[in-house]
């Protein structure tokens, strides 16, 4: 009782004052996430997802069997691709990399999110044909096989970039998809934007225009994000001032789905280190954190990494899928 009424005192404090922006370690930043501990010190998942090359990105399925990520190793189609690799259990090492030839192009394709169903995928490309310098695309996947993906269109993509998806599925049927653009109007550099639909067919969902997020963005760079299942959290990619290195995660809280989100918080030098840290991806049950870094000690330019933390109380599912 004494540890939850605390946690609800600094969450009203942070709401009032802001001074969240002060915090910098992750045992404060947990004081508003009661049903977890701290995070561990992140563990290069290794070889064969890691290579002497550029490999982050990184998005598990639900049942811990399929991670799909970003790499530009040799066998790829240029640039950037996106690969999968594949595992018989959730221990088990992971198999080797494929690259999933029908979705990439000889430009940059990055940053594959699936959504709740895991029969769609979202991901950025800077390949011929979009709307602007960089877009959204989707895919469906057809009897095990990807499609050839689909522009999003120019309604969320612009002239400017947009990258970076994440999708947050919430009540009453609404996905949320968060990105990353550079268009006007934003606070500098790249900001976070969301937009939503209550089509449950998201290849062919109507989105409206990106809303800025004014909350979640800076004037520095702001990207890829990955809201919790409860929505109550959320982690962000920026090199904002007050960081630890380059490019940070910080993490953001908030009481309910319809409050502001708090102050971001760096989330410290036990995840961040000197170097880049970014791109979070939250596993389905919360307790596992994927990102890229290209911190010492690594396999190649960047890796991928995870970090990881363990529920505190069992009660109820705090989920919001629904039907």
């Amino acid at each position: 009782m004494e540890s939850t009424m605390k946690a609800t005192l600094a969450f009203a404090v942070t709401a009032i004052c802001g001074c969240s922006s002060q915090i910098q370690n992750t045992s404060q930043v947990n004081q508003a996430i009661t049903s977890f501990s701290e995070w561990s010190a992140p563990v290069n998942v290794g070889a064969p997802i890691n290579s002497p090359y550029n490999d982050d990105y990184a998005f598990v399925t639900r049942d811990r069997l399929t991670m799909y990520f970003t790499s530009d190793r040799p066998g790829g189609k240029g640039g950037d691709d996106l690969w999968v690799s594949h595992r018989d259990a959730p221990t088990a090492p992971w198999g080797n990399p494929e690259n999933i030839a029908v979705l990439n192009s000889s430009a940059a394709d990055s940053l594959s999110v699936l959504n709740a169903d895991e029969d769609i995928m979202f991901f950025a490309s800077t390949r011929p044909g979009g709307c602007g310098l960089s877009d959204l695309w989707t895919s469906r996947l057809v009897n095990g096989q990807w499609a050839a993906p689909q522009n999003l269109g120019c309604v969320v993509n612009t002239a400017a970039n947009e990258n970076a998806p994440a999708l947050y599925k919430g009540k009453h049927h609404v996905t949320t998809l968060y990105f990353g653009s550079t268009r006007p109007g934003g606070l500098g550099d790249y900001d976070v934007y969301r937009t939503s639909t209550t089509d449950k067919d998201l290849a062919n969902a109507s989105f409206g225009p990106g809303v800025l997020v004014a909350e979640l963005s800076s004037p520095k760079r702001d990207t890829r994000v990955w809201e919790r299942r409860d929505g109550r959290e959320i982690f962000i990619t920026s090199d904002r001032d007050g960081g630890n290195g380059l490019i940070d995660m910080w993490v953001a809280t908030r009481a309910s789905t319809s409050a502001t989100w708090s102050v971001p918080v760096n989330m410290g030098a036990v995840v961040n280190s000197a170097n880049d840290d970014g791109a979070p991806f939250l596993s389905h049950d919360g307790t596992s954190l994927y990102f890229f870094s290209n911190r010492p000690g690594g396999l190649g330019l960047r890796d991928v990494y995870v970090t990881t933390r363990d529920r505190i109380d069992d009660g109820e599912d705090d989920g919001t899928d629904d039907d």
